[in-house]
């Protein structure tokens, strides 16, 4: 199964990695690539370069970064190859603690849903309740 772990920090902090977590996040994403559980991961840009856009009952609207309303932002992201949310939630774990005491981060982490990432749930109707 594939999941997407969204990588939330707070911007506004002004946080730098440092050499050593360069060093050691480093280490680790050449371990997950060899390994094969990280499919695919990336930084973002800051949000002064970004937008955000919205469609709202046939109106669309577009708003330029920052977005001074939000507190936590998605800074990075990482597609993860995991037999369960389980391991999921350990390989995170890994790459989390990587950033030592020095950072203030959190990941959201979910399933992608299709056949294509090993399961869909799309279309399936919800579990019947037995009648008591």
């Amino acid at each position: 199964m594939r999941f997407l772990s969204m990588i939330r920090i707070d911007e506004k902090a002004g946080q730098r990695p440092s050499e050593r977590l360069m060093t050691e996040m480093g280490k680790l994403m050449e371990e997950a690539t060899r390994e094969g559980w990280l499919v695919s991961t990336a930084g973002l840009r800051p949000t002064v370069e970004g937008k955000r856009m919205r469609w709202n009952r046939g109106k669309l609207t577009t708003t330029d970064g920052p977005f001074v309303e939000t507190k936590e932002v998605i800074g990075g992201y990482a597609v993860l190859e995991a037999k369960s949310m389980a391991e999921a939630v350990k390989l995170t774990e890994r790459f989390l603690r990587v950033h030592g005491d020095e950072w203030n981060v959190e990941c959201e982490l979910r399933a992608l849903d299709g056949p294509e990432f090993g399961e869909d749930q799309r279309c399936r109707a919800p579990a019947a309740t037995a009648a008591s």
